[in-house]
Parts: C-alpha cells; sequence; structure tokens
C-alpha cells in the first residue's frame, strides 16, 4: 500500500549554521538580513508544523507588510495561528522602538548601498505574494529610503504602466533618485524582455524629470536579479 510521503517543515536549527537568522546577524549585521529573517528573530520560534520562516513569510504576505503589520491590532494579531500574546507583545515592542528612533534621529534613516541593501529590505514581503507588484524605492541625494508606495498590482508590461504614475511620489517627496522593484510570483526572477522594456521607458522618463533611476530589481523565491548588474536596459 502506498504511503503519503511527510509534510515535513525544516526548523531554524535545521539550516547549516551560516543561514541561520540570529548568526547571520551576529556575523554580518542587521541590515543583511531581509525582513523575514528580522521577524523570526522576534518570533524565535513557530508552532503546529510551520517554522518560524514560514510563520513570517505568512504574516507578511497576508497584512501587506511590515507598515501591515505594525498596524494591526494586538487582539487581531493574538488570534492569528502561530502567533500569542508573548510574540505580539515583542513585535509591537519592536514597531513601537522604531517609531521612538524615527522620531529622536529622524536622519537616521535606511541607506541602500547595494543592490542587495534594497533587495533585503523587500525580499521576505515580496517574494511570497501572489500576484506581481512594482514598489518603488524613494531615495534622498545620500540614498536613504524616504518611502516604499506601491504602485502596480498585477500584471505588469509597458502598455499598464504610466511613467508619471510611476514618480508621483517621487516628485511630491522631492526624491533625487528611485529603484524600482517588482516580483515574479512564479519564483524565478530572471528578467523577462518586458521587464527590460518597462525599465527603459522608466530611465528615460527618470532623466526628463532629473530623477536618477538607480536599478530595477527582480524579486523571486528568496532571490533577485538587479537589471543593472545584469546590464538589462542601463548603458
Amino acid at each position: 500500500m502506498d504511503e503519503s510521503p511527510i509534510d515535513y517543515h525544516p526548523t531554524i536549527k535545521d539550516l547549516p549554521t551560516g543561514e541561520r537568522p540570529r548568526e547571520r546577524l551576529i556575523h554580518e549585521g542587521a541590515t543583511a538580513l531581509s525582513t523575514t529573517e528580522l521577524l523570526a528573530i522576534l518570533f524565535r520560534v513557530g508552532v503546529g508544523g510551520e517554522n518560524v520562516l514560514e510563520l513570517s513569510n505568512r504574516l507578511l504576505a497576508k497584512y501587506g507588510g511590515v507598515a501591515g503589520l505594525a498596524r494591526a491590532p494586538f487582539s487581531q494579531l493574538q488570534d492569528e495561528h502561530g502567533l500569542g500574546e508573548a510574540k505580539v507583545a515583542a513585535l509591537k515592542a519592536a514597531f513601537e522602538l522604531g517609531r521612538r528612533l524615527t522620531i529622536a534621529s529622524p536622519d537616521e534613516r535606511f541607506q541602500v548601498r547595494s543592490p542587495a541593501d534594497a533587495a533585503n529590505l523587500l525580499m521576505g514581503e515580496m517574494s511570497v505574494l501572489e500576484q506581481e507588484h512594482m514598489r518603488v524605492l524613494l531615495l534622498d541625494t545620500r540614498n536613504r529610503v524616504l518611502a516604499v508606495p506601491t504602485v502596480y498590482q498585477g500584471s505588469l508590461n509597458t502598455s499598464v504602466i504610466r511613467v508619471s504614475e510611476l514618480f508621483r511620489d517621487a516628485i511630491r517627496q522631492n526624491a533625487a533618485a528611485i529603484i524600482v522593484v517588482h516580483n515574479h510570483p512564479s519564483g524565478d526572477p530572471t528578467p523577462s524582455p518586458e521587464d527590460v522594456a518597462v525599465t527603459r521607458s522608466i530611465i528615460s522618463a527618470g532623466k526628463l524629470l532629473d530623477i536618477e533611476v538607480l536599478d530595477h530589481l527582480v524579486i523571486g523565491n528568496q532571490r533577485f536579479v538587479s537589471l543593472k548588474e545584469r546590464g538589462l536596459a542601463f548603458s
């Protein structure tokens, strides 16, 4: 008689030491970690066959990212499978510390120094989205993040994207540069010809508006591709 395969969920301890979030934070620094990994450190363990990374990914997808989690009421989060009073309290405390730090040190914004910095900021939440989303990192003259608005959701192509809408928030916030980021729900971050064509249009518009387009990242399943590093669309 055939037996159904066991649905095995590896724990954090099953990962190689160098891939565990807490060890990576110790040796590489917090900025090297994705949002998923940072949440995993706060939550510590999963529950009911779901490891802590899967728990973090699920919550980020359900609440539309870390901002949605921050807005969610304590009681609602406490009812989530895998969370309880202690985990939600730790999460709310972390969000409040971040809010107070922003008020106390408005100049201490996250600075993007490489494509990996930008990818790690968004990969945890964007890699699990079931539809394509396009977000734009708005940057100041020192490449510090001003905001990360979502500009499109759904199938992305040149006939759908209006470049004026993509730059709207950048103009409002007087951004000096932007990094465009979108995900491939298939998990494969390989840029399509359409991705390259969209990028060329965005770069051209940025030159007219005097807003530099630093890169276009495609997010897959915990992987990303930088079009600039690949020499696609960027001269």
